[in-house]
């Protein structure tokens, strides 16, 4: 028993010394390799997992009626409303050629670094819109002339799914069977019912919204869509063929996780889906303000028709 002790220690030291000599590290350094190697397995293993044990933890609130409770004010963090699709910041949305480069519109290139776009990573999934070529032709178009096409400009109603990421609040009003979805831009309202209404009577802005409960989504199919709203800023437009089928889920008390799938066989070769978080507004005070935009875009429209017309009102 009195030998076996230097010989444990002496067939230690060889394993250490062969180990040591593959890896060529010292044998305390190889310890501290073991341990690092360690370390690095079982934090890649908790990154994957804890997010799933997160998910399957959380039980979001519900309504009397037992359906998640959606209600509160809402709203995006990124820049979908200047493109859906990845792009880095750029001088303008509309630009021309300068001596060393491009350079915003004459018509924009006042209004400085206020009037550039900022880079974003895109909210569409696989990060390219499927346009077919002529509709993609018709998009440049409206990228050239901006300022003249899209209809934020001139406040129309922004349209579904575009209402979600501007840069505005919403907020959704919900009971155990009715819904409604309030925006701040140009104080447009959605009435999303909760049992099959038939076909849309006709073609509109906001289009028509007919909800139901997949488990704790809710999911809303928009159809009706008149031809004239954009996606973003950057001429992303559609048919009136459009059909675009949302899903709202509850993430965490404060996060709903929000998606869009997009069809149009008019204009795209295949359904497409776009997906973002929704941040509840926490700030005490929080509440929808007043930016009914008609009024600021009066003269915009109709001040050439004055009698007498302001300095620069018909240009």
């Amino acid at each position: 028993m009195r030998g076996s002790g230097p010989r444990r220690l002496a067939r230690r030291s060889r394993d250490w010394t062969v180990r040591a000599e593959a890896t060529k590290l010292t044998p305390r350094r190889y310890d501290a390799y073991v341990v690092l190697r360690f370390l690095t397995v079982a934090l890649t293993v908790l990154s994957c997992v804890l997010p799933l044990f997160a998910q399957q933890a959380f039980s979001p609130p519900r309504l009397p009626g037992g359906t998640p409770d959606l209600n509160g004010i809402w709203q995006t963090l990124n820049t979908a409303n200047y493109d859906l699709e990845p792009h880095v910041a750029r001088h303008s949305l509309m630009l021309r050629d300068g001596p060393r480069g491009p350079l915003p519109s004459a018509e924009l290139v006042k209004l400085g670094a206020v009037g550039a776009v900022p880079g974003g990573t895109g909210v569409v999934e696989g990060g390219k819109i499927p346009y077919k070529a002529e509709a993609a032709k018709l998009r440049e178009e409206n990228r050239a002339n901006w300022l003249e096409r899209d209809p934020e400009i001139k406040c129309y109603l922004p349209g579904v799914p575009r209402a979600t990421y501007m840069p505005f609040p919403f907020q959704i009003f919900q009971t155990d069977d009715s819904v409604l979805i309030v925006y701040e831009f140009a104080g447009a309202v959605r009435e999303v019912y909760m049992r099959d209404v038939g076909p849309a009577e006709t073609d509109s802005w906001m289009g028509q919204s007919v909800g139901r409960w997949d488990g704790d989504t809710l999911v809303v199919e928009v159809t009706g869509h008149n031809d004239q709203t954009w996606f973003d800023r950057s001429g992303t437009h559609h048919s009136s063929q459009l059909k675009v089928t949302e899903r709202y889920t509850l993430t965490s008390p404060h996060h709903i996780r929000y998606e869009a799938e997009i069809e149009d066989p008019e204009v795209f070769t295949r359904p497409w889906k776009i997906s973002m978080p929704l941040y509840r507004r926490m700030e005490e005070g929080a509440r929808l303000m007043d930016f009914k935009c008609v009024e600021f875009v009066e003269e915009l429209l109709f001040g050439q028709f004055r009698r007498r017309p302001l300095d620069g009102s018909s240009q």
